[in-house]
């Protein structure tokens, strides 16, 4: 297998199981030793984790109490929790991580400096990107895509629980059909719920490949790393 370098990219609320909210430490660490298998295999990784399993800015601005910069500002420190929480777990078992937030929080973890992120994967260390963008108004998506762009990764993996894009929700219609590949454009369709379009659209002009696949099939992963996308759906 060639050397890769790899962003993945999953939600906050994936972490907070059946309670729907906080940290559920059993899907933690089974998330980090997805990501573990990942590293004892020679792939450079990258993580951004979403924080709506603490809060959403649009969610807490809804109602005009909160403007909505604030809000987005609290979804940002919201995924500072996740990201500290998913490098506890990490470590926990065994690996070198780094966590580098857009915003500067000294006490807690590095700031963001992109050679300096490089740098760390070079060194076999999975980096944490939280804090999103650093701005109000950009998802978690849209730093995930970034990201992945500047630390040359060669794929996004969108971890989701699901096992890829359907053309409409899987979950509510019996009838959804699984596309298998998409193209950029086909991905920006109002029915097609892939990343934001933000995202997909920097991910479209930089010619980055978006992998969805379900997170909670144990090997996902890997599988996709060693080329085995039949449990997931591609968009390039």
């Amino acid at each position: 297998m060639a050397k890769q370098r790899v962003l993945v990219k999953f939600s906050g609320e994936a972490l907070a199981g059946d309670s729907g909210y906080g940290v559920d430490t059993s899907i933690l660490k089974f998330i980090a030793e997805e990501i573990k298998q990942l590293v004892d295999n020679g792939v450079e990784v990258g993580v951004v984790i979403g924080g709506g399993n603490i809060i959403r800015g649009v969610t807490a601005a809804k109602d005009g109490i909160i403007k909505r910069t604030s809000g987005d500002y609290m979804g940002m420190l919201a995924t500072v929790i996740n990201a500290v929480a998913m490098q506890e777990a990490l470590e926990y078992l065994g690996m070198r991580v780094r966590v580098q937030s857009a915003i500067k929080m000294e006490q807690i973890c590095e700031t963001f400096i992109v050679r300096r992120a490089i740098r760390h994967l070079e060194k076999g260390r999975i980096v944490i990107f939280a804090a999103g963008t650093g701005n109000p108004f950009f998802t978690t998506d849209t730093a995930a895509t970034l990201r992945a762009i500047e630390i040359g990764a060669d794929m996004i993996i969108k971890a989701t629980k699901v096992d890829g894009v359907y053309d409409k929700d899987p979950n509510r219609y019996p009838d959804a059909k699984k596309l298998p590949v998409l193209s950029y454009d086909e991905a920006l369709a109002d029915n097609i719920k892939v990343m934001d379009d933000t995202s997909i659209a920097l991910a479209k002009e930089n010619r980055l490949p978006i992998l969805v696949c379900d997170m909670f099939q144990k090997g996902n992963l890997m599988a996709i790393i060693h080329g085995d996308y039949e449990k997931c759906s591609i968009v390039k």
